[in-house]
């Protein structure tokens, strides 16, 4: 028998909301309310409420915490303050990504968040290369998390808390109450607009919900689905595990050359075959498209350059703020120069595409 979809402690609210429901990575999860188009556009323009308790949290404590931490990921952890944030990856030896994810650095221990497909391989992969003083233990039971995400974030949480958020910089955190309930505020989220991540005790989290949706009025907070959250994402050009990123690709190769600390730390796993290849050059890179006839380029498709398949679309959709097929592949590095004239095979036409600057949208155009 297929094992039983998890479910995380908003569910029954979404239910009540009458949300359409997936599984996504074990649990069942809503994909849209009203639509995606709709909701994207809300979080753009207003604020928006996301579930995203799907997602895995580690907790790595000991007196060499810091030093594993930096030796399992790509970014410089000895740079980072207390209450601050780092976005990061994971590399295997031969520099593909294991996974993607954000470092939280608190006084006695690190906290990291990585994607929810991936908790049981990535903590695996760290228990096989502990090394040292360290503990690590899988805390994605014990969190809920929350993301409040669009312009008017600000403006509806900071009178629910007993900090100012205003003073919070980007990916930085702190600890504090909401209407007594003690949780995790991370200036963070993945749609390119002002927002906050909230990382609530499970057991204590449904009320958070509904006092941000009783809040929500002054706003017109609207919850928001896992689509939405995708195509945010893409118009920002961040990378999906799995998608845009997984282990037969490089940080380097990915664009995320500016978290990989080659020459910046010591060492940590897949240095030596990152190094090597940012000396040398990569032969790929991942670049923004759009299409220039009306379509939807969906991952897969084959993109092809003088009508030779040169690659396939790893994400791809309508953008609801361009208006425009918009979509990210991995093209040979000499074809990546802006305005590269490609085209997409959709179906049993070639919709001509041509290379663009990201991100796509730049949130407050």
């Amino acid at each position: 028998m297929p094992e039983a979809l998890q479910k995380t402690p908003f569910y029954p609210r979404h239910i009540a909301l009458g949300a359409k429901m997936v599984p996504f990575a074990g649990y069942e999860m809503p994909v849209y309310y009203q639509s995606i188009r709709q909701e994207h556009l809300h979080v753009r323009r207003q604020v928006g409420l996301f579930d995203v308790s799907h997602m895995g949290e580690f907790i790595v404590t000991g007196v060499d915490a810091a030093a594993f931490v930096d030796r399992m990921t790509i970014n410089n952890v000895s740079r980072l303050a207390v209450n601050q944030v780092q976005y990061s990856a994971m590399c295997y030896e031969d520099g593909g990504i294991v996974d993607d994810l954000l470092v939280y650095r608190f006084a006695d221990h690190f906290l990291l968040v990585v994607n929810a497909s991936n908790i049981e391989k990535d903590f695996n992969w760290l228990q096989q290369n502990l090394a040292g003083d360290v503990i690590l233990s899988d805390r994605s039971a014990d969190y809920a998390l929350l993301a409040l995400q669009g312009p008017r974030a600000l403006e509806l949480l900071n009178p629910l808390t007993d900090l100012d958020l205003a003073e919070l910089p980007y990916y930085s955190f702190r600890e504090g109450e909401l209407d007594g309930q003690e949780l995790i505020f991370s200036r963070t989220g993945y749609t390119g607009e002002i927002g906050f991540e909230l990382y609530i005790p499970t057991a204590d989290s449904l009320p958070v919900w509904d006092r941000l949706m009783e809040a929500g009025s002054c706003c017109d907070l609207q919850p928001v689905g896992l689509g939405a959250r995708d195509s945010l994402r893409l118009e920002m050009k961040f990378c999906l595990y799995g998608n845009d990123i997984d282990r037969s690709t490089t940080p380097l190769e990915a664009g995320l050359g500016w978290i990989t600390k080659t020459g910046k730390k010591g060492d940590f796993i897949g240095k030596s075959v990152l190094s090597r290849q940012r000396e040398e050059g990569v032969s790929r890179r991942l670049v923004g498209f759009e299409l220039l006839e009306k379509g939807i380029p969906r991952p897969g498709y084959p993109v092809l350059i003088d009508q030779r398949e040169v690659g396939t679309v790893t994400s791809g959709m309508m953008s609801p703020m361009l208006n425009r097929g918009i979509g990210l592949v991995y093209l040979p590095v000499d074809r990546t120069a802006v305005g590269q004239e490609l085209q997409v095979a959709i179906r049993d036409r070639h919709l001509p595409g041509r290379v663009v600057e990201t991100p796509f949208y730049k949130p407050g155009e």
